[in-house]
């Protein structure tokens, strides 16, 4: 396992964190793909650290993969879902968590409908805090596992050039991977209908094209998000059949390149929309290599900062 440690004991947004840590992060979620491929999969790092999950959001594949993960590092877990709790009664968020630090938890996975929340918890008590999505804001650990898994199919991420298709203006996971990719050296470009594609997005330093087929033939890694219509107030898009006429990706598009690219996709897939089934179950797609490597790197960051306690 790579001695180091983080240079922060909170991961609330790619932002927040150097280079020197995803490497870091990287190189120990390589230790941690070996264990999750062993008969055996659970090692005993964290045998005495106690984390409690706090979703104030709906989250299957997340809330899923850091289960797994803190279980495979022998953590003990408890699960707080706000939709069935005491937050439903009127109880603030610092009430909610200082009842469960009471409970004596070292560490807070929390996914929260507000933007910066994490943040604001980390300030208020003493254990660690991982967000796990805030609003529209950053989901980190994502960002980290999309570009994880580039590294792991392409090699390496510096000089790659990615692009991030669908509907950037409500998606978390555009932003952490912004910051993520850019940190490690690739390229940037978002493409969608200018209606999903965030006003001065360019100051990111990323570039923008509304043209699907001009974004593939650039593109080596393409990572397509679905259209969200949960968090869409007002209609964005004419329908979800004119969307997938013009932005999205099937065998017939690909198959006009001259060159094999590859398709990610941080799910859930809607299939027929931003992503048709021949795309997604084909070769050039990684998209369960993802969830594989999601698990690891979230073992990784709940190893080492659970090594960072001030």
């Amino acid at each position: 396992m790579p001695e180091s440690s983080l240079s922060t004991k909170h991961l609330l947004g790619i932002k927040y964190i150097t280079k020197e840590d995803i490497d870091l992060i990287f190189d120990t979620a390589d230790s941690f793909i070996d264990v999750i491929n062993r008969p055996i999969k659970k090692v005993p790092s964290l045998r005495d650290v106690t984390i409690a999950n706090l979703f104030f959001e709906n989250s299957t594949r997340t809330k899923m993969s850091f289960e797994l993960a803190e279980k495979r590092l022998s953590a003990d877990v408890v699960n707080f879902s706000a939709s069935s709790s005491s937050v439903k009664k009127g109880e603030t968020l610092l009430d909610t968590v200082n009842n469960i630090l009471a409970m004596k938890v070292d560490m807070v996975v929390m996914r929260h409908p507000v933007p910066g929340a994490p943040m604001f918890l980390s300030k208020k008590i003493n254990a660690n805090v991982i967000n796990a999505g805030d609003g529209t804001h950053e989901h980190p650990t994502q960002g980290l596992l999309d570009s994880y898994s580039i590294r792991r199919k392409l090699g390496e991420v510096a000089g790659k050039k990615v692009v991030i298709i669908g509907d950037v203006k409500h998606s978390r996971v555009a932003l952490s991977n912004i910051f993520c990719l850019q940190k490690l050296g690739a390229e940037v470009k978002v493409c969608g209908p200018a209606t999903l594609i965030p006003k001065h997005i360019e100051s990111l330093g990323v570039g923008v094209e509304y043209d699907i087929d001009k974004a593939l033939r650039w593109c080596d890694v393409a990572n397509v998000l679905r259209i969200q219509l949960e968090r869409q107030d007002i209609k964005y898009i004419p329908s979800l059949r004119e969307y997938n006429l013009y932005y999205g990706i099937d065998k017939k598009r690909l198959d006009r390149l001259d060159r094999e690219i590859t398709i990610m996709h941080p799910g859930p897939i809607n299939r027929g929309v931003e992503l048709n089934s021949d795309v997604a179950d084909s070769e050039h797609s990684i998209i369960l290599q993802q969830v594989e490597n999601g698990v690891a790197v979230r073992m990784a960051v709940l190893y080492l900062l659970a090594g960072r306690k001030n």
